[in-house]
């Protein structure tokens, strides 16, 4: 692992210089403000608009995991290398402006033989990101064996293998360098991959209200949200679901706050933003959760390093997904459905093998008729012949 030291050159003669930290699942930049006069973060971003920077006395900083803020990874030989940058940005109502542009490159750098995090790729957990009305803050997204929400899969088990209509645990965690912030999830809705622009998607939660009669919310803390929900895959070639959450902190006891408003049935009723302190919405990807097919309806659903809970912990909060077939609520009835099947198949097979036999004997004896008919005719010719 290698800590960079960055020097930045900005317009024709000023230098500045910065610094990186490099940790396991993120990095920090530190800008010294000194060495780049008449600069302000506020017009200053990283890759992505949304992680925004902040400053103390001698710094302008940022804090990111190596899955957020626009942050880039490139395979270098023997090295992995993630990058980002800091730049300028000019607000859209300014007609002219009179600073200086800023483009500073900065990364972490790590050798192959080395594992560079548990929670990049497969297992995306962390997210980390910096706003300058709430600091640093990140999310941690994680799968739980049970509905205890005490156990976690362990990185080695990604990606977790589920079988269909079993049950899975998730929850999403939130931890922020300010006291007493409150976590909302705004949506979070399945997709095949772990892009939240995919056009193909399923809704979970939407606007703060549960859309999936499978979703049950268990009750929690203020920074924490745990669910569990009935697994699904999509219509076609497609044998992976990730989830996808969108989530916001807000500040406690703000009743504009999106916090505050809970579920939306009617989202042109939210207020804006600027009314409360909270931050934007960012999304954050468990998975992938790997399908293996449908369940076995006389065992326990399993799943790899999963302890699936029955069926009747479950409770239907909204409308169920299409692609999930109808749950069977008496296990009698299911077992007789089973048997008259089973027998109506043999019922059916049976027939049309009698029926075969029936065919064959008539064509048979249609056949043996004919041939006698014939040798009689033969007879009769042999014997006027004569």
């Amino acid at each position: 692992m290698r800590c960079v030291v960055v020097m930045v050159t900005h317009t024709a003669v000023l230098q500045g210089r910065a610094s990186v930290t490099c940790l396991q699942n993120k990095m920090t930049v530190a800008l010294e403000k000194a060495s780049m006069p008449d600069i302000s973060e506020e017009f200053l971003s990283l890759r992505d608009p949304s992680c925004t920077l902040t400053t103390n006395d001698t710094h302008i900083l940022g804090t990111m995991s190596f899955s957020t803020c626009g942050t880039k990874l490139e395979d270098k030989g023997d090295y992995i290398v993630f990058k980002n940058e800091i730049h300028s940005i000019v607000r859209s109502n300014e007609i002219i402006i009179r600073r200086n542009n800023v483009k500073i490159d900065f990364y972490c750098e790590f050798p192959k033989t080395i594992s560079v995090s548990n929670f990049y790729n497969l297992h995306q957990a962390d997210y980390i990101f910096t706003e300058s009305s709430f600091g640093s803050f990140g999310y941690s997204f994680e799968i739980f064996q049970n509905g205890n929400f005490t156990s976690r899969v362990p990185p080695d088990a990604y990606p977790v293998q589920v079988k269909m209509m079993g049950m899975i645990y998730m929850g999403i965690q939130a931890v922020s360098e300010l006291p007493n912030v409150t976590l909302f999830v705004e949506s979070c809705k399945g997709t095949p991959d772990n892009n939240p622009d995919n056009p193909m998607y399923y809704d979970l939660i939407k606007n703060g209200c549960v859309k999936d009669e499978t979703v049950k919310i268990h009750p929690s803390n203020q920074t924490n949200f745990n669910f569990q929900m009935q697994i699904f895959k999509f219509n076609g070639n497609y044998d992976q679901v990730y989830i996808i959450c969108n989530v916001i902190l807000c500040e406690p006891g703000n009743p504009f706050s999106r916090c505050a408003q809970g579920c939306l049935s009617e989202p042109s009723r939210r207020r804006r933003r600027g009314l409360s302190m909270e931050t934007t919405g960012h999304y954050i990807t468990q998975g992938p959760l790997q399908v293996l097919g449908p369940a076995d309806s006389s065992s326990p659903v399993e799943h790899k390093k999963i302890n699936a809970a029955p069926k009747g912990d479950t409770a239907p909060e909204g409308n169920f997904p299409g692609v999930v077939p109808e749950p069977r609520s008496d296990g009698a009835t299911w077992r007789f459905r089973e048997v008259f099947a089973s027998n109506i198949t043999t019922v059916v097979f049976g027939s049309g093998f009698v029926l075969s036999l029936v065919l064959l004997a008539v064509v048979v004896r249609y056949f043996s008729r004919r041939r006698r008919a014939e040798d009689q005719s033969l007879l009769i010719e042999d014997e006027f012949e004569k």
